[in-house]
């Protein structure tokens, strides 16, 4: 479709960057202080973005500011047009990681900063020192939310986000089984695990969600059977030593057991029951695709992801 120059030209560009903080803090004040302005002129712009698009977009409610419908539908599109416009306009045409200065916001679960944070953070400060991280719990739903609002630049999650919109880009990191792990010394059972020790004994679950129920859960449902959960922990850094101490079993990703396993020495066994594959994957929002230090970025994880893969690749003890 050609450009109608003369209609683009009647509007201020900068206006989509008052709205996209807007839409970001869902406040004046918090989104003037993002873009560098005076409250008075966020204000400003707020009502000249409602003459522009013939909507009130924000709305007072007992929450604070809240968007409209019409807001929500152009949040997305005014991000994708300003990471174009920002990459297009950028004074840096190639992106050095020997001398580049930033930081990283990724949002992932301890089970995956366990398994490729060492080696990403070692290949960065040797390769980019100027470059850093800062590391936050998310997930799901939750993940989505964050990149959508600009409070995460990357995203790293297991599942299949079925929330994700075409926005959302995504990468396939890895995909994993399942093994159940547990102290021999406390538990005397020889692997393979029997269906009837897998019931018997207590398990530790790990679960950022409220409640108690796993895939596990699932698979056992199928068979009339169910388990007993002695302990539920959102932190799978602390599972393998719930394990060491006390006689319960845990079923966890493959990769994560062997790496427990072998750093505490904890046996493993396949888990009794069909369990679905795991997928691991990078997210990031589509306003970043071009960009030459989160192209950089994505393609260091995926590569450090693949190495670290290949390393605990051995089958269970």
């Amino acid at each position: 479709m050609p450009i109608d120059h003369i209609n683009l030209a009647r509007v201020d560009l900068n206006l989509l960057v008052a709205l996209d903080a807007l839409l970001a803090e869902r406040s004046v004040t918090k989104a003037a202080a993002r873009i560098g302005i005076g409250q008075s002129a966020m204000s400003h712009n707020l009502a000249r973005l409602r003459e522009l698009f013939g909507d009130e977009l924000m709305t007072r409610g007992p929450a604070g500011m809240q968007p409209t419908p019409r807001a929500m539908a152009l949040a997305d599109p005014v991000r994708v047009a300003l990471g174009q416009i920002e990459t297009l306009v950028s004074r840096e045409q190639a992106f050095d990681p020997a001398t580049a200065e930033r930081v990283f916001r990724i949002g992932l679960p301890d089970s995956t900063e366990v398994l490729i944070g060492p080696a990403l953070l070692a290949y960065v400060c040797e390769h980019a020192p100027g470059i850093r991280f800062r590391f936050y719990a998310a997930e799901g739903k939750g993940l989505l939310d964050d990149l959508d609002a600009d409070r995460l630049d990357l995203g790293i999650g297991v599942g299949a986000f079925p929330g994700g919109q075409v926005h959302h880009k995504r990468r396939v990191l890895a995909t994993d089984s399942y093994l159940v792990m547990y102290n021999a010394r406390k538990v005397p059972v020889t692997p393979p695990m029997s269906l009837e020790d897998y019931v018997r004994l207590p398990h530790v679950l790990t679960s950022l969600r409220r409640g108690e129920r796993g895939v596990v859960d699932d698979a056992l449902e199928q068979l009339g059977l169910s388990r007993k959960i002695a302990l539920v922990t959102p932190r799978f850094v602390a599972v393998p030593f719930l394990v060491a101490g006390a006689a319960v079993i845990t079923t966890m990703h493959a990769r994560l057991a062997r790496y427990f396993a072998a750093q505490m020495d904890l046996s493993l066994s396949p888990p009794p029951i069909e369990l679905p594959q795991l997928t691991t994957s990078l997210l990031w929002h589509a306003s970043y695709d071009s960009d030459p230090a989160h192209i950089w970025l994505r393609d260091t994880i995926i590569r450090v992801a693949a190495e670290e893969r290949e390393k605990t690749a051995k089958g269970p003890r």
